[in-house]
């Protein structure tokens, strides 16, 4: 029997994947984790978790290096929440380019029996642009941001897309009404509207900074629905004032952007509907369910992905350092102890591998023994034996 603890609010329809080998919230030590944005930084985990299934694309709320050295494997839910943020930017570039929320505050503020009168007087302070024939720059082309691209270009915008690590399964997911630009700069230089739907590290941290925002024509719109920081708030707050950049909107609030009239915060909303909801839970247990039932490994952000179809009576799966000899001294621990290796399998991820070894035949009360003596393997975090 697994056990599953979840923290937030998981969608039923996620928690209902479940069959009856688990169990949900019937005990502290889990086996798997099934998250949403709690903050797990400060807490501890019991020596029994395995994974952690973050239901939604970002999961800076990990402490991914600490449960890499635990042996557990931390898995997103990448694409589930990618039409509701698609649909959430469509609405403000929508809203950006008529002034929605400017008239809208303006109405809020004046009634009366001479509303009619003042509002045919005031309203050409409102008066908008349509978006058709508007450059967006999309930077980057993921799972979210291919959505908005396809989207602006099918109201008519002039989309260009920026993301040096475009794979080639992604491009199929891209119009080809799409340009795509070389550099970010090229990306910048000529759009209305840009928006960035990146991942947030080292390299993409501060990406829209001050030399970036210079390259922007005046008068630009800026969309930051990705992660806080991937936008420097102090250089984009600097190219407002100065009527560089006409306005800002983001999903990530700090006190230098409020009460501000060129800038919309709106409350980490992005991927905040049902149906993303739905997705995210159901995805995370279906993520779970295969990890656990066959090691198999898929959308990891820790983990190399490593998939091998799960036919023997047994499997051993470890994860270890990726450094020389680690599958030499794994092999040798097997065969001192007699165990025929069927077929092994190994990937690796920047200092992190995992291996997967598949076997014919193994004696039940050797389990405990074999796990001991691999876990003895310096640089190896975490041994499991599997049964099918």
């Amino acid at each position: 029997m697994y056990q599953i603890k979840t923290y937030n609010a998981i969608a039923q329809a996620g928690l209902d994947q479940f069959n009856d080998q688990y169990q949900i919230n019937k005990t502290n030590d889990a086996d798997a984790y099934l998250i949403r944005s709690v903050n797990l930084h400060d807490e501890s985990f019991p020596k029994s978790l395995k994974i952690i299934a973050r239901a939604g694309a970002g999961f800076n709320n990990i402490p991914l290096d600490r449960a890499t050295k635990d042996g557990i494997a931390v898995f997103n839910t990448p694409g589930s929440n990618a039409n509701a943020v698609k649909e959430l930017i469509i609405s403000l570039l929508v809203a950006s380019s008529r002034n929605l929320f400017d008239a809208a505050a303006y109405s809020a503020h004046n009634s009366g029996a001479d509303i009619s009168l003042r509002t045919e007087h005031d309203k050409t302070k409102f008066k908008g642009s349509e978006l058709t024939g508007k450059t967006l720059a999309v930077v980057g082309v993921g799972h979210v941001g291919s959505l908005v691209a396809n989207a602006a270009s099918a109201l008519g915008m002039n989309v260009i897309g920026y993301d040096p690590y475009l794979s080639s399964d992604a491009a199929w997911h891209i119009s080809t009404t799409i340009t795509r630009a070389r550099t970010l700069d090229e990306a910048l230089k000529d759009a209305d509207y840009v928006t960035v739907h990146v991942p947030k590290n080292e390299e993409t941290t501060g990406l829209i900074g001050k030399e970036q925002l210079a390259v922007m024509k005046d008068g630009v719109h800026l969309f930051n629905y990705s992660r806080g920081g991937i936008v420097n708030n102090q250089a984009a707050v600097e190219a407002l004032d100065a009527h560089h950049l006409q306005t800002y909107m983001t999903d990530f609030g700090e006190d230098i952007l409020l009460n501000r009239d060129d800038v919309v915060v709106t409350p980490h909303i992005g991927g905040s509907t049902d149906e993303a909801e739905v997705n995210g839970a159901t995805q995370g247990a279906h993520t779970i369910m295969t990890y656990l039932e066959t090691g198999n490994i898929q959308n990891s952000v820790n983990l190399p992905n490593l998939q091998v179809p799960f036919q023997a009576p047994y499997r051993i799966t470890l994860i270890h350092k990726n450094i020389p000899n680690m599958v030499g001294q794994i092999a040798t621990a097997l065969a001192n102890a007699g165990i025929n290796i069927e077929s092994m399998s190994n990937a690796a991820r920047k200092d992190v591998a995992y291996t997967m070894i598949d076997l014919d035949n193994l004696k039940n009360e050797e389990d405990n023994k074999l796990i001991d003596t691999l876990s003895k393997i310096d640089a190896v975090f975490r041994v499991r034996v599997l049964k099918h």
